[in-house]
């Protein structure tokens, strides 16, 4: 409807429009092209009015879609006419809270660059303080209790403005409009250093204290946007050695914090892409080959070529950083395979054992989010742990699903929550492997249900009866009468590929899918399958073979156990010049042979990462393991980038007609040829990850030729080696493939529940 020469439009906004400027964006917008109305946010977004003439009003709807805040990311605007009010003035109202409706909600992001530059001027009435923020930067996610995101629903609440920051937080020609964490040294948020025995101090004091401490190769706790961080001098081998000890650690790597890409680049070998990530606003860790002259202790990351390094991303660990010219180790505030603490109080008491000083500061953390973890490919990022700076945007999924909770694994375990076409991936919980990580689990669950309005119809979960996850999503669901979707692993992992891809639910493709364990539909170890699947069902068309895995989940902590095993199923005598067998004590030896001969305790697998693993021990790269994935991490470190040959393959038809048997026992025949002529493990490596690519395009044709498919979507945690991308991806294009890859969640286990969102939420309910 007009008015004469005048209209009135009502917007409707949604997708992440929260704390990311956008009101005072549309207020300056409407205000330029001499608009009326009022802007305002609510439970399921931006709502906007303007009236004015038409030509403004158009431009005003092309300048909105094209040159949104720098952090805001629209999945919709709604358009309709609305009467004419006859207003002159254009204005900022209150928020409205609708029970039914939900919004994105943006991930923290990293400080921006203006108030940097304030942090270090002397003349700013915010020089040095540890919690300067604008509407471009700051803790989001970790702070907000519940939507539409203003300050009184956000931990700020407890910190009254004072009239400056009032000023500022009200005018929307500032930079600092409606920014709800906005604070200064008179109202905000305050830090201290406490040690046992030593007086505690305050503000810029406690940063000194605590530099001062980190140079007298101290281990400090120290508080940061989404939890603790155990932070010491990466060059002091006696500071990693305690804390390596303290934590129960073991060889796991620890992150690296460095002040400033120039130090960053002393560290590690980087390209434009990795520098790119590296100094993102996301703020990631991200996985870097280590340069050899690296100034850095040898137990920062043991017997790993790569080092995980971040830059800082709040203002507190820049202003930590700024006088320190040595780097920081910044690992997880918690000990090993617990939730990382959030709260001061918990702090103290869970990790005293732990850290010599604690660096606390007062604003709480309502929502703990751990680092993020990436890699860079292809000019592409490849997701290890999505977390801070990446969590909880939403995945917008083809088409719409209903109220749902999938639950995800065990291993990197997160969970997705999803309505309509909106699918929300939890930050990084841990491994479900003990009651404190479930609890977290469920804490986290909860936030997620209430600030996205979920009311679930359906749950989904892994096939897994052992899994926590499954045994909570079985109790949920029973106590809820609600129906169960069990969704094999494999398949969970090609569906959150093709759901990362907006590939809608019954489009086929050849999926790839390969990881260390899954529980197979046969009650096998699954873990080397190639799957025609879409994001309702699935076919398994090939596998590898299944070998014994004698003692189950012992073998995985022991590779030369798989290795034993491959070699035993490939007919190789167990000869005492093979590092696999020399590493196995001679009693054991005769266990596991009485053990393979009898079938006693030896789960049948078709894993490709015991595979990677029983490589790595057959050529003595490494026989134990401390974490997940440790021995094949390190054996494609070792590859020679210029070898070209591979290995040969038996592939064959199963039996009973089913799945087609892909047999690595040539190729491990060749391997001991090559290990007793002498041939570097560096050149078998590399021949091995040859093998597996050329087995990859080879199989993928073969289905093509039996189904006319030709997307194949790579996914497990296999897919996260670049030393095998690089050699899979040219050639499955040159075979004329179309190449579906993770960039947006892992394609480890962290990406699992997507999947099983996916598949609940489009199949039937079984």
């Amino acid at each position: 409807m007009s008015d004469g020469a005048r209209a009135r439009w009502r917007l409707i906004v949604r997708g992440i429009v929260q704390g990311v400027g956008f009101r005072p964006f549309v207020f300056g917008l409407a205000r330029r092209l001499a608009l009326a109305g009022h802007v305002g946010n609510d439970s399921g977004g931006v709502f906007i009015e303007v009236e004015g003439a038409p030509s403004a009003l158009a431009a005003f709807l092309r300048e909105l879609r094209a040159n949104p805040p720098p952090l805001a990311m629209m999945d919709s605007i709604e358009v309709e006419a609305v009467p004419v009010r006859g207003e002159s003035a254009f204005v900022i109202v209150e928020s409205e809270a609708r029970a039914e409706a939900n919004t994105s909600i943006s991930p923290d992001v990293c400080v921006c660059d203006d108030c940097l530059r304030e942090l270090f001027d002397p003349a700013d009435r915010r020089y040095r303080y540890p919690f300067i923020n604008c509407t471009h930067c700051g803790p989001r996610f970790t702070i907000i209790q519940d939507i539409p995101y203003d300050r009184p629903l956000t931990t700020m609440s407890a910190f009254p403005m004072c009239p400056v920051c009032a000023r500022e937080y009200h005018d929307p020609t500032d930079r600092r409009f409606h920014a709800q964490p906005v604070a200064c040294p008179t109202c905000g948020p305050r830090v201290w250093f406490e040690a046992p025995g030593q007086p505690t101090l305050h503000d810029d004091d406690a940063i000194r204290a605590a530099q001062a401490a980190l140079r007298d190769g101290w281990i400090v706790a120290v508080k940061g946007i989404g939890g603790f961080h155990l932070a010491c001098d990466a060059t002091n081998d006696a500071a990693l050695c305690a804390l390596r000890r303290r934590k129960g650690r073991g060889d796991k790597p620890f992150a690296v914090m460095v002040r400033d890409l120039a130090a960053a680049r002393a560290l590690a070998e980087m390209d434009d892409d990795q520098i790119a990530l590296l100094t993102s606003k996301a703020r990631p860790i991200v996985l870097l080959r280590r340069r050899p002259d690296a100034p850095l202790s040898e137990l920062v990351a043991p017997g790993n070529a790569y080092v995980g390094l971040m830059l800082p991303y709040s203002p507190l660990h820049y202003l930590l950083l700024d006088d320190l010219t040595q780097p920081l180790v910044m690992t997880s505030g918690n000990l090993s395979d617990e939730p990382i603490c959030k709260d001061n109080d918990e702090a103290l008491r869970r990790l005293a054992s732990l850290a010599d000083g604690f660096l606390l500061h007062n604003r709480d953390i309502h929502m703990w989010c751990d680092d993020s973890v990436m890699r860079a490919f292809a000019g592409r990022t490849l997701p290890v742990r999505r977390s801070r700076g990446y969590a909880p945007f939403p995945i917008r999924l083809a088409q719409s699903v209903p109220a749902l909770i999938a639950v995800g694994g065990e291993l990197k375990a997160t969970f997705c929550v999803a309505r309509d076409r909106q699918a929300y991936l939890s930050q990084h919980i841990g491994d479900m492997e003990n009651l404190e990580t479930l609890q977290a689990f469920e804490r986290a669950l909860a936030h997620f249900v209430k600030l996205f309005r979920i009311t679930p119809e359906r749950v989904a979960c892994d096939l897994h009866p052992g899994y926590l996850s499954t045994q909570w999503a079985e109790r949920f669901a029973a106590e809820h009468n609600l129906p169960l979707v069990k969704v094999q692993h494999h398949h969970a992992h090609i569906a959150a590929c093709l759901a990362e891809h907006g590939f809608a639910p019954d489009v086929d493709v050849i999926g790839v899918s390969f990881d260390g364990t899954g529980y197979g539909s046969d009650r096998a170890i699954w873990g080397g399958e190639v799957l025609v699947a879409n994001c309702r069902t699935f076919t398994r068309v090939a596998q590898l073979k299944y070998v014994p895995l004698p003692g189950g989940d012992a073998s995985i902590k022991r590779p030369y156990r798989a290795a034993l095993a491959h070699l035993w199923v490939a007919g190789i005598p167990w000869d005492d010049d093979l590092p696999c067998v020399s590493a196995c004590p001679p009693q054991e030896r005769r266990a596991l042979r009485q053990q393979l001969e009898r079938g006693f305790n030896c789960p049948p697998t078709s894993s490709m990462g015991r595979l990677f693993d029983a490589v790595a021990a057959l050529v003595g790269v490494r026989q134990t393991v401390t974490y997940e994935a440790q021995a094949a991490i390190e054996l494609e470190a070792l590859c020679d980038d210029a070898e070209q040959e591979r290995y040969e393959w038996v592939t064959a038809p199963a039996a009973d007609g089913g799945a087609l048997l892909l047999d690595p026992a040539p190729m491990l025949r060749r391997m001991v040829d090559d290990l007793r002529a002498g041939v570097a493990r560096q050149v078998i490596a590399a021949r091995l990850h040859n093998t597996i690519a050329e087995l990859i395009a080879q199989v993928s044709d073969h289905v093509r030729r039996q189904t006319g498919l030709n997307v194949v979507a790579l996914s497990g945690g296999v897919f996260q080696n670049v030393q095998l991308l690089r050699r899979t991806l040219p050639r499955l294009r040159a075979a004329g493939f179309e190449v579906l890859m993770h960039h947006v969640v892992p394609p480890n286990d962290g990406g699992l529940a997507l999947g099983q969102a996916a598949v609940g939420g489009w199949s039937g309910c079984l």
